[in-house]
């Protein structure tokens, strides 16, 4: 029916509806108002003062109590602590400086055993991979490769062979052996070259008729001359009626961004033994070189190291044998500088190195000095000067630790005279 005023009245459902939400606040104000009162008498049935909570840890709200460990426990916990501490900060400046007393340009060869010999064959042994997928254990693949990186000119040799569980050789047959460059999504171009993989004896295959099968890949001499960046030859073969693939990937560096000129001079200065390698730079940039030293019993003995910017043109680059690896090693001399290798290192492209032509087998044979002529002092720098100082001032923090909280301690460094 209308109201009053003239406005039509508010459905039943409204009318309903406002009933019950008056209802509801009611009863809301009402167990606010119970809840308070109670509240207030539960208080004044407590005494004024209530008892000190419960100690110990808390688990899903409760309170494990239990017995405090005694002053004594405690003690002997903080003692091992800090002993622990004092332990660590003295691990962390010996270790330090211990590792870094010689140089990185002239370090100890056994700290890096896989560039100990880095012209040896690249040897590998796996089950057959079958085509489609899946492997045949009962065939075991053997291959080699010369070389990883190659430079302008250069060349590699793949070979394989099959034999059973026994060591036996299997008949093995080379059905397609094709090399490609690999581009990322197809970015650029490049040839594909056939290989012809024989057991004849000849080339890089060194006795025929011993089932295994080698093939040699030159790119300068093929339609991957330009090609810089990884080759991979994809050799299909069937062994016994089973067909199967293997994989070589070698990485290619057509640009000649400097060549090696004149001979190789020695010198010893500042305590340590130097040799001078002539190159003339046609690319200039950071070059990284690196050569392996033997002493004169023929051990392997040190790893020498250049990293650093060259300009164009005539250029020495110095590789050092740094005076106190030789006396701590007691190296035998004359030391023979042999294997050397080098590349301008190419930043944000890929890849990212442009390689000189390697330096193979004995490049120079040092003079017979005797280890008294060169230095045993520590290596220096400003870096190495900072960072252990840092290392000294925990060290230091840790052992003032100790003593203060137990005056009978007397903490003693590995390495520092106390």
């Amino acid at each position: 029916m209308p109201s009053r005023k003239g406005k039509p009245a508010p459905p039943a459902w409204w009318r309903r509806a406002r009933w019950v939400l008056a209802l509801a606040v009611a009863a809301l104000v009402a167990l606010v108002v119970w809840q308070a009162r109670d509240g207030a008498q539960a208080g004044a049935a407590r005494p004024a003062a209530s008892a000190p909570a419960a100690s110990g840890p808390r688990f899903f709200g409760r309170i494990a109590t239990g017995p405090a460990l005694p002053d004594a426990a405690l003690r002997g916990a903080r003692l091992r602590e800090l002993t622990e501490n004092f332990k660590l900060a003295d691990h962390s400046y010996c270790s330090y400086r211990e590792g870094s007393k010689y140089p990185p340009s002239s370090r100890p060869i056994s700290e890096q055993p896989d560039q100990v010999y880095p012209n040896q064959l690249v040897t590998e042994a796996h089950d057959m991979r079958t085509e489609g997928g899946g492997s045949d254990p009962k065939v075991q693949l053997q291959t080699s490769q010369s070389r990883v990186f190659m430079a302008a000119g250069e060349a590699v040799a793949f070979s394989l062979r099959a034999i059973d569980g026994e060591g036996r050789v299997l008949p093995l047959a080379i059905t397609r052996a094709v090399a490609q460059g690999i581009t990322f999504k197809g970015a650029r171009q490049a040839a594909q070259v056939a290989l012809a993989f024989a057991d004849d004896g000849r080339g890089a295959d060194p006795v025929a008729g011993d089932g295994a099968y080698a093939a040699v890949l030159a790119p300068a001499q093929t339609g991957l001359a330009a090609f810089n960046g990884t080759i991979r030859t994809e050799v299909h073969y069937s062994v016994e009626g089973r067909s199967g693939f293997v994989l070589f990937d070698v990485i290619y560096s057509p640009e000649v961004p400097a060549v090696w000129s004149g001979q190789v001079r020695e010198a010893v200065e500042n305590g340590s033994l130097n040799f001078y390698l002539k190159a003339e730079i046609r690319q200039p940039g950071r070059y990284i070189v690196t050569g392996r030293v033997d002493d004169a019993k023929g051990h392997p003995f040190a790893l020498a190291t250049f990293n650093d910017v060259l300009a164009a043109g005539p250029n020495e680059i110095r590789l050092t044998l740094f005076g106190k690896l030789m006396r701590d090693q007691e190296a035998a001399l004359p030391l023979t500088l042999r294997d050397v290798d080098g590349h301008l290192l190419k930043e944000n492209t890929d890849p990212d190195r442009a390689l000189m032509a390697r330096l193979e087998g004995k490049v120079y044979a040092s003079k017979a000095y005797p280890l008294k002529n060169f230095s045993d002092a520590e290596w220096q720098s400003e870096e190495r000067a900072r960072y252990l100082a840092e290392f000294g001032k925990d060290l230091a923090a840790a052992g003032a630790a100790l003593k203060e909280y137990d005056p009978a301690q007397d903490p003693k460094s590995a390495c520092v005279s106390n």
